[in-house]
């Protein structure tokens, strides 16, 4: 472990909020005491200055570092107007539900004044993760990285980095997200897009208004960086690429992967990529750019633009840093919007570990069977209304044409208590109730059902579920992430998926494991997981337009018999809706 990840200013800074250290603790874990003050903050970029959403001050958010096995209890105090819930991506949350965070799924949002401490214990996981705002798209400015290390003494499975960087990727809007969203559903068409994208909150030299704004990665030659890249990005894939150097993906999703080299890599939204970075041996005459741009599968309106920060070399002499504008800077080649080709291919090189330190426990036996059609959709305008949808409807998004509806009462409460009776039914259907050609002429009748549905599953269910993508508005990407388990990606294709024929491929053996997947436009995926962990999970796009269109479900685990297998009660701050 690099020391500079625990003494950096940005950790250090973090830590004057706070009486927490990273100190020697069993390796069991120990308890870290955070604290997450919800306040409005006033930030300027690309010459405008608003006032945001942000926690203890920051933009983006402090960053948590902790070890496997160590419990963390995060005290959420609301100081603003806004509801709200924080959700921590990735972590498995067992039997720790009450601690996931969606809002209305597993809790009621924390309101104004109020406060909620999250409880959970990190439990065989380590690498990157993030955690972000999970109520509407307060998740524009509160986000931040979760660093996991190993437990003390433990290795990482690739060489000792000289230096740790987290390089978190947002979307930065001049407008207040919230009314963007807002004046997008009641009229019915696509949200304003967004205004820039950033890293660590910076848009960097390529936007008006925006070079001294801008990430500079200071690094030595002959040395090994970790950088820890995360996707916290509201609607955007993103293709990275680091001029002139490449790039060893050892990790995603906080799991050890083989390695291997690649000049560029693409991250969905809720994805993380831990990548080695070797500088050159000696100083070169030069600096570099490291950009980012969007990956576009639909149709719809997108930021076009590139956020870049700047790779240097540190200057062995002040002469040589003085004159270091004057250097030529090398820019990276990225692949072009729409390049699926690309995509497919840097998706096929993800492999596990499967180690056998690092096993890869696909589930071999599938208990159930699910296919679940995913894609945009219509829904009727209401009366008197004039809808800027397609044909004068609403823009909608579902899940085998199930729009997902928010209830007003916390999923988990509900089950928890048995009081399910017009919260929820469990009669989320298990296939497309109608199927027809997904990936083909789109059909006539583009109109989406309504209802807040779940699946309930049995404790230690192995599941298998097919994802597919639907022409049915445009074929189109989706990145869908599963709270409370990981999941091996078995297979993937482009068309029908097809029953008879593409399991005999399936990778069993050494499939990628992760928590949030890219449904390839114009085709589907195949995942598997234990429901080994009882509770309430949420599953949905992770572009935040298609979750607000109701591109969303919920799977409930129930619990099993033995006192380990079963969900902690509620604690007694649970807000109240």
């Amino acid at each position: 472990m690099g020391a500079s990840l625990l003494s950096s200013p940005a950790f250090l800074v973090f830590f004057s909020f706070f009486t927490l250290g990273l100190l020697p603790g069993p390796v069991l874990g120990i308890t870290r005491h955070y604290k997450f003050d919800i306040k409005l903050h006033n930030v300027t970029r690309l010459c405008n200055t608003k006032s945001i959403v942000s926690v203890n001050g920051q933009f983006p958010g402090p960053r948590i570092v902790a070890r496997e096995g160590d419990q963390l209890l995060i005290k959420v105090v609301n100081h603003v107007s806004n509801n709200i819930s924080i959700h921590w991506h990735g972590i498995r949350q067992l039997r720790s539900g009450w601690a996931d965070g969606p809002a209305y799924v597993t809790q009621c949002p924390v309101q104004t004044g109020q406060s909620y401490v999250y409880n959970f214990t990190i439990v065989g996981q380590r690498g990157t993760l993030f955690w972000h705002a999970h109520i509407s798209w307060l998740r524009a400015t509160v986000y931040g990285p979760l660093v996991i290390l190993p437990k003390r003494g433990v290795p990482y499975p690739f060489p000792k980095p000289y230096k740790e960087v987290p390089i978190i990727f947002g979307e930065w809007f001049n407008a207040d997200p919230e009314a963007v969203i807002s004046q997008a559903l009641q009229t019915g068409g696509g949200p304003n897009v967004s205004d820039a994208y950033t890293i660590n909150g910076l848009p960097g030299p390529l936007y008006n208004c925006s070079a001294k704004d801008t990430f500079k990665l200071n690094v030595k030659p002959g040395k090994t960086y970790l950088l820890r890249l995360i996707n916290a990005a509201l609607n955007d894939e993103l293709f990275f690429s680091i001029a002139n150097h490449t790039l060893t993906v050892v990790d995603v999703d906080a799991i050890y992967v083989k390695p291997f080299e690649t000049e560029t890599l693409l991250i969905t939204p809720g994805q993380t990529t831990n990548v080695l970075l070797k500088t050159k041996p000696s100083y070169p005459s030069a600096t570099f750019f490291m950009t980012a741009r969007p990956y576009v599968t639909g149709q719809g309106t997108f930021d076009n633009s590139t956020v870049a920060g700047i790779l240097e070399y540190e200057s062995p002499s002040n002469s040589f840093h003085s004159s270091i504008k004057m250097l030529p800077l090398f820019k990276p080649i990225l692949p072009a919007l729409n390049d699926t080709s690309f995509a497919t291919n840097f998706a096929s090189k993800l492999r596990s570990l499967a180690s056998a330190q690092y096993p890869a426990n696909v589930p071999r036996k599938v208990d159930k069977h699910f296919f679940f059609t995913v894609g945009l959709g219509t829904s009727a305008c209401q009366q008197n209304q004039t809808c800027q949808g397609p044909n004068g409807t609403k823009f909608a998004a579902s899940v085998n044409n199930v729009s997902f509806t928010m209830p007003t009462t916390a999923l988990l409460q509900a089950h928890f208590f048995g009081q399910s009776n017009g919260v929820y039914t469990p009669d989320f259907p298990i296939n497309p109730i109608i199927p027809f050609n997904y990936t083909g002429t789109p059909a006539n009748n583009t109109m989406v059902s309504n209802g807040t549905k779940v699946v309930v599953l049995p404790f230690n269910t192995s599941v298998e579920l097919i994802m597919q993508d639907t022409s049915i508005l445009g074929a189109e990407s989706h990145p869908l992430h599963l709270h409370g388990f990981n999941f091996f990606v078995v297979g993937q294709g482009f068309g029908n998926f097809d029953p008879n024929k593409d399991p005999a491929n399936f990778n069993l053996v050494d499939p990628i494991e992760r928590n949030t997947v890219g449904v390839p436009s114009g085709g589907w995926v195949a995942i598997r997981f234990l429901a080994d962990n009882p509770g309430v999970w949420f599953m949905h796009c992770h572009l935040e337009v298609h979750t607000s269109w109701g591109l969303k479900m919920a799977w409930i685990v129930l619990d099993g018999k033995l006192p380990n297998q079963k969900l902690l009660p509620p604690p007694a701050d649970l807000p109240k809706c």
